[in-house]
């Protein structure tokens, strides 16, 4: 990403090497990428349809369990189920990567990538869970405080009622509270009670739902852009289209993206001087997933900064985060309360349950684990304390990072929005656990920001690698080290083809058709409709 703070490219960046760059075809004429798009589209399908052998199946399912295509989900079936979906992956990938040459050639607007996105996310929405289970914890979690129990204090197990909700909450989380906001579990609770046992209609509503944060970063990026120096085709692409977003918050689907709803609305509030707004909505978030409580800090210097600068910051600070501390509190006492019936600060502890998670795409535990790896090899000891170790190490670190970020953040404006997302993302690295999802949080801010082409490209290898580090099950794939392997090279060349098609020559001999970049060359399927680049 680059790191200046202008809208225009540095003196030491070449404008080709600019995402944000515009290319002088950008008025001309450009072709609609329908071959793209069914590309993915066809992707999607395949994702969806191997996804009923291979994804977060039910245990017992009431449609295929035990009807002629119950076979797709044992043995040979289970393994050809796998692979198929791991090609519907393939594709939707590829087509996301065509379509980012496109956006950064100039040759496309906003509208295709739209276009594109919502047609791959579409049968994604009536799909099994993809790559996680979470979604029946939420169901679960729901469902417990719909029939009185309270999820801080038990997990789903100690329900006795609704067995198909129950049953299917993955065995790490069955007696362990719950992590996330009252908010989000009066929206949990409110699913259930519509669904009740029915576990697939409880999915697909929850998919619904997550879409009324889609909608609020479709609102927010634009703006956000404007105020930040992106460009948006190019933003849309990285967020909106991408596969973190079309597989993981959609087709997971996990309720971060109902968070950074809130977060990137509030966060264009601060900017449009709109502070009150901002920090009602951000708490919000925070009501629906801790996480959006690190954005506040920052949004209190850019606050401090709109105020008129005859007094010294000190006390500009002390009149921006009087009234913002006020506004907190009373948005998150009255909407804890308005959720949960109580002031129940249970979901504070709460937090402490993902911990249980330890594997080493969280940087510190991977440092403990190889520690321990290490000692092992001249005496047996258990990892616990090695792990243990390195985990309070990076909370110390973390702390440092963050505290520091927002001192970096003091004189408001895009800096302190960097400095915001740049906190988000070291947050998702440093504390336990890092799910790949969680990469989100900062991802999604830092997007409307200038980025140059090969960190584009890192992108792209970050969110091919961070889908495909769990199985489409949603366990873990971390320790299978060959297949590991394969993912960072699969990761590697996804990247890679970003700069440059078919890096490898690989499927060159069958090239019918000129690269995206090829300047106004037109493609059979794909040169009707005419798109204009948008700013």
């Amino acid at each position: 990403m680059a790191t200046t703070t202008d809208s225009a490219p540095s003196a030491e960046t070449p404008a080709e090497e600019t995402a944000g760059a515009r290319d002088p075809r950008a008025g001309e004429t450009s072709p609609f990428p329908y071959r793209t798009i069914t590309m993915g589209v066809i992707g999607s399908v395949v994702l969806m349809l191997a996804s009923l052998g291979a994804g977060g199946i039910l245990v017992r399912d009431p449609v295929i369990g035990t009807g002629p295509l119950s076979w797709m989900r044992y043995g040979h079936g289970h393994a050809l189920s796998t692979a198929v979906l791991y090609v519907g992956f393939g594709l939707v990938v590829w087509a996301w990567v065509r379509l980012g040459r496109y956006a950064l050639a100039g040759r496309i607007g906003t509208r295709p990538i739209l276009v594109a996105a919502f047609a791959w996310m579409a049968p994604l929405l009536i799909a099994p869970p993809l790559f996680t289970r979470d979604v029946f914890s939420y169901l679960g979690q729901g469902a417990q405080l719909l029939h009185g129990l309270d999820p801080y204090d038990y997990g789903p197990a100690a329900l006795d009622v609704l067995p198909d909700v129950v049953q299917n909450v993955h065995w790490l989380w069955q007696t362990t509270p719950a992590p996330y906001g009252p908010l989000y579990l009066m929206v949990a609770e409110h699913t259930v009670a519509l669904t009740g046992n029915n576990i697939i209609a409880g999915v697909i509503l929850t998919r619904v739902i997550m879409l009324v944060g889609l909608a609020g970063l479709l609102w927010s990026l634009p703006k956000l852009v404007r105020h930040l120096g992106g460009r948006l085709p190019v933003t849309m692409w990285l967020t909106v289209a991408s596969p973190m977003m079309v597989i993981h918050l959609v087709g997971g689907p996990h309720n971060d993206l109902l968070m950074l709803g809130f977060l990137t609305i509030g966060v264009w509030a601060a900017l449009e001087r709109k502070h009150a707004l901002s920090i009602v909505l951000v708490t919000v978030g925070m009501l629906i997933k801790p996480t959006a409580a690190v954005a506040l800090p920052f949004l209190v210097w850019v606050w401090a900064n709109h105020l008129p600068h005859e007094e010294s910051l000190f006390r500009r600070f002390v009149k921006a985060v009087t009234p913002s501390l006020a506004i907190f509190g009373a948005v998150f006492t009255l909407g804890t309360w308005v959720s949960l019936g109580s002031f129940n600060l249970g979901w504070v502890t709460g937090l402490q349950a993902p911990q249980l998670i330890a594997n080493w795409l969280n940087f510190p535990t991977g440092l403990g684990e190889i520690a321990h790896t290490l000692v092992n090899l001249v005496v047996d000891v258990p990892s616990s304390p090695f792990v243990t170790v390195a985990r309070g190490a990076a909370w110390l670190a973390l702390i440092a990072v963050m505290v520091w970020q927002w001192w970096k953040a003091r004189h408001g404006g895009r800096e302190a929005i960097m400095r915001m997302g740049i906190t988000l993302l070291a947050v998702a690295i440093f504390a336990p656990p890092t799910l790949p999802w969680y990469l989100t949080w900062g991802f999604v801010i830092l997007s409307a920001f200038p980025w140059r082409r090969v960190h584009l490209a890192g992108m792209v290898a970050v969110s091919m690698f961070l889908v495909l580090v769990y199985y489409p099950t949603g366990e873990q794939s971390l320790y299978d080290w060959w297949f590991i392997i394969g993912v960072i090279a699969a990761s590697l060349y996804g990247a890679a083809s970003l700069l440059k098609a078919d890096p490898l020559g690989l499927i060159g001999v069958w090239k019918r058709e000129p690269d995206p970049e090829t300047p106004l060359a037109t493609t059979a399927g794909e040169s009707s409709p005419t798109s204009r680049s948008t700013a």
